[in-house]
């Protein structure tokens, strides 16, 4: 598996409808937008999702296209709220989950590592139902709303002077560092 770029999942945009046939020439087309590692996945979890959801498997269907999708701007932070259902040990969950992050696959990506850590739920066995931009004001968890203070400070607690160049960097000093520097 090809990890591309900073994220291990990235989002896709497939589209694909069943056959055309004599009984239907023009069957309805579905889009959906899925979370992968790379684009071949991201079709395999389209018929997985489609075939749940219509009668429509891939041996009788076709992919029209595939498209990776990225962040319109990747440099401000943002709230993400995803909506999430998944299968533990003892049965099906809904979930609703708040990141802050700069883009949604970074938002993803924290889901994921979260849900194996936490809950011990496999990337397989997680499907994200929805996911949206959420407004300050109406985020839920604390772990999001810490952050909503607009006087929030990022002290740096240890700050270690580094020589200035290689040739005066050596292994043992003559007396010991002073890293507080307040």
């Amino acid at each position: 598996m090809v990890q591309e770029g900073l994220f291990k999942f990235h989002q896709y945009q497939v589209v694909g409808r069943h056959n055309p046939t004599t009984a239907d020439p023009n069957p309805t087309v579905y889009r959906m937008k899925v979370w992968a590692p790379d684009a071949v996945r991201a079709k395999s979890k389209f018929w997985y999702f489609l075939r749940k959801l219509r009668r429509v498997k891939k041996a009788n269907g076709q992919i029209l296209a595939v498209n990776e999708l990225f962040e319109k701007k990747p440099t401000t932070s943002k709230n993400f709220g995803i909506w999430v259902r998944y299968q533990s040990r003892t049965g099906y969950h809904n979930m609703y989950k708040e990141y802050r992050d700069l883009t949604l696959n970074g938002a993803v990506n924290q889901l994921y590592q979260e849900m194996a850590s936490r809950h011990r739920v496999r990337y397989p066995c997680i499907q994200i139902i929805k996911t949206a931009t959420v407004p300050a004001s109406a985020c839920k968890r604390a772990n999001t709303q810490q952050f909503h203070n607009s006087k929030i400070r990022f002290p740096l607690t240890r700050k270690v002077v580094r020589p200035s160049a290689p040739e005066l960097k050596t292994l043992y000093k003559a007396k010991r560092p002073c890293v507080a520097m307040f």
